[in-house]
């Protein structure tokens, strides 16, 4: 669990970053670049000698559908949804964690099912906002197959580094980003405008520490707290970024002149529903309620 909130922590900057500095950029470009700066970064730790026959295509499958496909659909819904609609659309991604997890062990655990949806109430408490959009419904669409994707990476490799426990972390994990890195490449080969491509010396700054903290340690430390967490914790983690991004956003970006009082009403509930749901999913997993 600690691991989880760490990288919530680190999550929470990418926000503000991304909003206020990369504005501009080729969005499928943006996943590509990064995916790119954390398999360089886990490259050195590679050692394909202590993988087992037939492993390498699972984990290159795994990484291209966890960070790939979650960042081509995430991205991809931006030209369908206004912003608000892609993050309210965005708090089902827990409760796809619970039942992947539950599908793969062929049983329904209620208690994990009730921290997802805690989490899912809370960051819709938070993020909900009335509005509509022009094709809501493909861009509902898209963030679902972005939220299972990212569920099914972090369960699947949580599945198969249980079953691997001799081997380390790091050892394989630039094999997931050589996945995802590959087939964020190729939508970014079909979308970017490569004649008219300018990046600022700023922006490669922030595209550097975006590879190699955000999605680089970011994601290795995800998934190695994911194989240490019960599901129920996974998934009410998976959520516990909003007020944390918030938080950043409104402090350390200065939007805190533009909050209402209701708006910080919201944030308060849904933080208070989302860290009771990472309460009740760490005590059962204690118990070895949600344990799987």
């Amino acid at each position: 669990m600690t691991l989880l909130i760490i990288v919530s922590v680190i999550w929470a900057f990418s926000f503000g970053l991304i909003g206020n500095h990369l504005v501009g950029l080729d969005p499928f470009l943006v996943a590509s670049i990064r995916l790119a700066i954390a398999f360089i970064l886990f490259l050195p730790a590679l050692r394909l000698s202590k993988l087992p026959a037939g492993q390498m295509l699972r984990l290159l499958g795994c990484g291209a559908i966890q960070f790939g496909l979650m960042y081509v659909c995430y991205i991809k819904a931006f030209a369908y949804l206004p912003s608000h609609l892609v993050a309210l659309f965005s708090v089902l991604t827990p409760l796809y964690v619970v039942l992947i997890h539950n599908l793969r062990k062929g049983s329904i655990s209620r208690i994990a099912v009730l921290a997802a949806l805690l989490s899912v109430a809370g960051a819709a408490v938070i993020k909900a906002k009335d509005g509509s959009a022009e094709n809501i419904w493909m861009g509902f669409a898209l963030m679902q197959i972005a939220g299972i994707s990212f569920a099914f990476g972090q369960i699947y490799y949580r599945a198969w580094k249980r079953s691997h426990a001799e081997l380390s972390d790091h050892h394989v994990f630039a094999i997931l980003y050589a996945g995802g890195c590959l087939l964020a490449t190729a939508f970014s080969l079909r979308s970017t405008d490569w004649s008219t491509l300018q990046i600022a010396p700023v922006q490669w700054l922030v595209l550097l520490y975006l590879g190699s903290v955000a999605s680089g340690l970011g994601f290795f430390l995800w998934n190695k707290g994911a194989a240490q967490a019960n599901a129920g914790t996974l998934a009410a983690c998976n959520n516990a970024v909003v007020p944390l991004g918030m938080l950043c956003s409104l402090f350390i970006f200065g939007e805190i002149q533009a909050i209402t009082p209701m708006a910080l009403l919201r944030l308060l509930l849904g933080s208070l529903l989302i860290a009771t749901a990472v309460f009740i999913a760490e005590q059962a997993g204690r118990r070895g309620s949600a344990e799987g």
